[in-house]
């Protein structure tokens, strides 16, 4: 089995350098991909008023699946020795938010994604779409 990486198409507001993604950030949208999720876009708030330097926003199409892109990334992330300070949201399977401090992964339900909107309300960030179905290099940038 052919494991997908993330790759990034940047949708930047702010010219600057083309810095590396950090590796968390990396492994969490590749274990989301791993699980067949859709949207992933990650927010780069390293240049605003920010409580975390990365946002990774995806979303799965049903409860089961929300909660299975969340257990993976977990998962993914415990196996490279960084474990979450909190999740939210894991019974009702709609809105699940892991913090693992310098990077919170929101995975939604369609809707609920929608009806919040963060993307929007983060509108000061860097915006990095990530492709759903292709390959990546072993380290995506800005």
């Amino acid at each position: 089995m052919t494991k997908k990486r993330a790759t990034t198409t940047a949708t930047t507001k702010a010219a600057g350098s083309r810095k590396k993604l950090p590796s968390e950030v990396t492994s969490a949208v590749t274990a989301a991909l791993d699980k067949k999720a859709s949207d992933i876009v990650v927010l780069d708030l390293r240049h605003t008023p920010a409580f975390t330097d990365f946002f990774v926003v995806c979303s799965g199409q049903n409860s089961r699946q929300v909660k299975a892109i969340a257990d993976n990334i977990e998962d993914t992330l415990r196996q490279a020795g960084v474990r979450p300070a909190h999740v939210e949201g894991y019974d009702r399977g709609e809105w699940i938010l892991m913090d693992f401090f310098t990077l919170i992964v929101h995975v939604f339900a369609p809707q609920k994604r929608d009806f919040y909107g963060l993307e929007r309300l983060w509108g000061d960030a860097i915006r990095i779409e990530m492709a759903d179905d292709a390959p990546a290099p072993k380290s995506a940038q800005l």
